[in-house]
């Protein structure tokens, strides 16, 4: 009995042998009675289509009519890549858009030169920037600088997928992988926090869930809500980590003619009513370590306006921490309930804060390989993405495209249709592109003409891999 032959793979580097009836070790490609075929369908994008998805034969002999919605667009997702390099991309569709006549190159690309910046909303402490971000024991990327309200990561890129030891290129690309796709990752971060992220979701920091991000740094608060504390209380102290605001003592509170307090912060101050480095950052208060508020505050001064019976309101950015106090004979803030008077402010700055979430962007450099898959002379792609003759999208959703040379750039992975984002053992990320242009441009940059194909040609040839067609709704409009 002759044992069923392997056949080798070209659609990446890796050149897997595949025997009948199982796939590569990216999981995309299998062999099917002697012929690779691809196994995920070619995802098309529809604006018509309102609800649900489906699968039809691709390639099909007997395809007769058109069975999708004129507004169909064709997208990299399930396409196939252009490795090896010296071949067209997978397809190349002609269409007419607006009365213009168009050509969308589609491809996946392969990506060794990519990672994720991932925005977290808190103010929560997730560690030191330049901080070491792992995933199990394996460092995937690092912290960055922290934004209003966000604290920001980079995970991935060349190093980390291919600089190091294998487990943790495997660890770097499967945690891309599963954030692209919209996955929950839970991430370390040395000498910081543990924190789960989710595209789309609340960041969960320490197993605690993040409700709102901050409305404002401390001083930010005080201006926007000073006139909403004015006759009610006397001094009013937002505490944050990076700008505490004294209401008595900022630009805001003398406009409205607030009377000085004799209040001190032990804190650097930096211009009136804003001070820095009240405490390190943290967990509590503001995303400081404070957990009681009265740790920042030194004695009250009775010859610049302290007195017994004084009302301070001390309250977080983000409306979830807050505490009354008055003065007693001896200038001491005793805690006392706060006033219902007071508890619409307070409300007000939760209902001014937005829901914490985490943003996943992915971010690639577009390299030689699928630029080739375009055009024969690939820098005139390079010089058509920049000067926005030729859209780039991946999976349908818009691209932010970074200036300056080379094709770098971004995009938000919530707005790709589920599971847009693959993998090759090499490891690197694989991920739907799409080069929209006019079609004289095209040609003009020494496109492979003879590879476009309309709509009903490709549905009837289908590419170089057999595979199916999914019909979903759009997520991302094409403009």
């Amino acid at each position: 009995m002759t044992t069923p032959e392997k056949i080798r793979c070209d659609a990446c580097p890796v050149m897997c042998y595949i025997a009948p009836g199982q796939t590569g070790a990216c999981d995309r490609y299998a062999n099917d009675a002697g012929r690779i075929i691809r196994t995920d369908p070619v995802v098309l994008l529809s604006k018509t289509l309102t609800e649900g998805g489906r699968i039809v034969l691709f390639a099909a002999r007997d395809w007769q009519a058109e069975p999708f919605p004129s507004d169909t667009r064709v997208t990299g997702i399930g396409s196939g890549t252009t490795y090896p390099d010296y071949k067209p991309a997978p397809f190349i569709i002609a269409s007419e858009i607006d009365g213009a006549d168009m050509v969308t190159v589609v491809t996946e690309a392969i990506f060794s030169y990519c990672g994720v910046k991932v925005k977290i909303d808190t103010d929560r402490f997730l560690g030191p920037e330049g901080a070491t971000v792992r995933a199990g024991s394996e460092a995937v990327g690092h912290v960055t600088t922290a934004e209003y309200g966000s604290q920001m990561l980079s995970l991935g890129g060349v190093h980390h997928l291919t600089g190091g030891e294998k487990a943790e290129g495997r660890v770097t690309c499967a945690t891309l992988l599963a954030l692209c796709n919209g996955e929950a990752v839970e991430l370390t971060i040395d000498q910081g926090s543990t924190v789960t992220v989710q595209a789309g979701h609340a960041p969960i920091v320490d197993g605690r869930p993040e409700n709102r991000m901050r409305v404002g740094c401390g001083s930010a608060t005080i201006g926007m809500f000073a006139d909403q504390w004015r006759g009610l209380v006397d001094e009013v102290v937002v505490v944050d980590d990076h700008i505490t605001g004294v209401v008595s003592e900022h630009q805001a509170g003398k406009v409205l003619g607030w009377e000085d307090t004799g209040i001190k912060i032990l804190g650097r101050r930096s211009t009136p009513g804003r001070y820095f480095r009240v405490s390190e950052p943290g967990l509590g208060w503001g995303g400081t370590t404070i957990r009681d508020p009265l740790d920042i505050l030194g004695p009250w001064n009775p010859k610049k306006g302290a007195r017994a019976g004084l009302r301070l309101l001390m309250v977080s950015t983000t409306g979830e921490e807050f505490a009354y106090y008055e003065l007693d004979d001896a200038l001491t803030p005793q805690p006392k309930p706060i006033p219902e008077a007071l508890l619409p402010s307070v409300k007000l700055i939760d209902e001014n804060c937005e829901p914490s979430l985490c943003t996943v962007l992915f971010m690639g450099g577009a390299g030689g390989s699928l630029r080739a898959g375009v055009t024969q002379n690939p820098v005139r792609l390079t010089r058509s993405v920049q000067a926005r003759t030729t859209r780039l999208t991946a999976g349908g959703a818009e691209c932010y495209v970074w200036p300056g040379g080379g094709i770098t750039f971004m995009v938000d992975v919530t707005k790709l249709p589920p599971g847009a984002f693959g993998y090759v053992p090499t490891p690197a990320l694989v991920a739907p592109l799409e080069f929209t242009l006019p079609r004289t441009d095209y040609l003009a940059m020494g496109g492979h003409a003879a590879a476009i194909k309309s709509l009903p040609e490709m549905l009837a040839q289908g590419g170089e891999y057999p595979t199916g067609v999914r019909l979903i709704p759009q997520k991302a409009p094409l403009k």
